[in-house]
């Protein structure tokens, strides 16, 4: 208990230094904004700002990306309740149930306990953390090169599994994904691969231009070629305190959402928006007048909204036990401590207590910004709404250029850039998702390493991943996945035809 006290105390005195504070101000509020504006997502900001963090401390680093991961769940509410159009993709559910209550002139109660669910559930999965995170790191030093392999194909299958679109999409984009990881050269030998004689591809493609490329050009060029005009609910917004009435609805959906949330966070695929999905359908299941759903049931609101923050929270437990990230937002969060020369993993919490403790304790504060940001600043996101995208746009491609270029001050980390952009963009108009590519082009080299050598440690036999525990548990579970996706599909197939 007394060394749990002192890290408490450590994570205060990292998370309230002057700098610090400043950094989860900035993360919190650009995060916020991210997720109120549609087609800007955490995960392209994340890749753009990248390169300003190389220049402050690791600890603040990660104090601002986090910021900006947990403070877009928060924004992401605003745009789905006055626009009917999510602002951040976990805030798709939201839309359903907060416009409706826009629209019978209840914008204020929705936006209001979509600020107070938020902040609770934020504030649960802190504690969360804060308690399975120790013992959790402690069980993940029982792992091994073969169990490191073994988890790492789980983890991609599990993202493939739960991808929004095409299961074979998936998995070529995580096998895609894997081969980029390849290109540079090999870590044993030193030899070349896959360069083409290109000498700038010998150090390998950095993470930086290829995820600025992926989701901050693909993005842009998606938009310019969309053209989106959105009408904005022009009601006036009063009463952002809900009664008691909202109260008693919504509080078992808060403290529910919570939970799934933070558990669903924890799976690689999962996150925040299975989250947001799962306790929908959990409220709607649990109600007494499930009719009232779709309709402006403040329940539709409270719940996936507490669900996401949760969710969020819960995706930095694989990061910083395992090293292992669950999604793509918190694999650019692993590329920036590995930048900074950190390795995440369970070593990560005894070897650099300042980060974990200091992010953590960063997230109370981030949450008691967010919900003062986000009550009284309704009005000022509605006005950032009508900004145009011919003139947001721009900007973003600025940034994007400086970014990339500045990592090494090369020009070509600009052209790979552009290059992955224009493929981002294809990836778009052809519903490919580009998450599972990042997750596996960071997570190939740990996989490339660990399989290496566990197959040194036993001479070469493959029977290495199935005599260990748990390597077999993980490899079963990645094939009883592997072959569910295929019956699915079979049988949707099948239904297809009878029909």
């Amino acid at each position: 208990m007394t060394g749990f006290l002192e890290n408490i105390s450590l994570g205060f005195q990292v998370a309230f230094s002057a700098a610090n504070l400043l950094y989860c101000f900035i993360g919190v509020s650009i995060g916020t904004l991210i997720g109120v504006l549609p087609g800007i997502g955490p995960a392209g900001t994340i890749s753009l700002l990248l390169p300003v963090t190389f220049g402050i401390d690791p600890v603040s680093a990660v104090i601002m990306l986090a910021g900006i991961y947990y403070g877009a769940q928060y924004g992401g509410s605003t745009t789905s309740i006055l626009v009917n159009i999510p602002g951040e993709a976990s805030s798709v559910v939201t839309c359903l149930d907060g416009y409706q209550m826009a629209r019978q002139g209840r914008a204020g109660p929705a936006l209001g306990m979509a600020a107070f669910g938020s902040f609770i559930a934020g504030t649960v999965g802190t504690l969360l953390l804060m308690f399975l995170g120790k013992p959790l790191s402690g069980f993940a030093l029982k792992f091994g090169p073969p169990e490191y392999s073994s988890l790492v194909i789980l983890a991609l299958t599990i993202l493939t599994y739960l991808s929004h679109g095409s299961f074979i999409k998936a998995i070529i984009m995580a096998a895609l994904g894997v081969s980029l990881s390849q290109i540079g050269s090999d870590l044993m030998t030193g030899q070349p691969r896959f360069t083409f004689g290109i000498r700038d591809l010998e150090e390998g493609l950095d993470l930086v231009p290829v995820v600025m490329g992926l989701f901050g050009i693909g993005e842009i060029l998606t938009n310019l070629k969309e053209s989106k005009e959105f009408e904005i609910y022009s009601g006036k917004i009063q009463g952002l305190l809900p009664d008691l009435r909202d109260w008693l609805d919504s509080l078992g959906a808060i403290i529910r959402g919570s939970i799934l949330g933070f558990f669903l966070g924890i799976l690689p695929g999962g996150g925040a928006i299975v989250a947001s999905f799962a306790s929908y359908g959990l409220e709607k299941r649990l109600s007494k007048h499930p009719e009232k759903f779709g309709k402006g049931a403040i329940e539709g609101v409270a719940g996936p909204e507490s669900a996401n923050n949760a969710g969020s929270s819960g995706a930095f437990i694989p990061l910083f036990c395992l090293g292992i990230p669950s999604n793509a937002i918190t694999a650019l969060l692993i590329g920036s401590l590995m930048i900074h020369g950190v390795k995440p993993g369970p070593l990560l919490i005894d070897q650099n207590p300042n980060i974990f403790w200091g992010t953590i304790i960063s997230m109370y504060i981030g949450n008691v910004l967010l919900l003062i940001l986000n009550l009284p600043l309704i009005g000022l996101w509605v006005k950032m709404l009508k900004v145009p995208y011919g003139i947001l746009f721009p900007f973003i491609l600025f940034f994007c250029i400086i970014g990339s270029y500045s990592i090494n001050s090369s020009t070509f980390d600009m052209l790979v850039m552009i290059i992955f952009g224009i493929i981002g963009y294809l990836f778009r108009k052809f519903k490919y998702e580009s998450a599972p590519l990042v997750l596996a082009f960071i997570l190939g080299p740990m996989l490339e390493n660990s399989l290496r050598q566990s197959l040194r440690m036993s001479e070469g036999s493959f029977w290495i991943f199935f005599t260990r525990p748990i390597s077999a548990s993980s490899l079963i579970i990645a094939l009883l996945l592997l072959l569910s996706a295929i019956f699915l599909r079979k049988r949707r197939e099948i239904i297809a035809r009878i029909g």
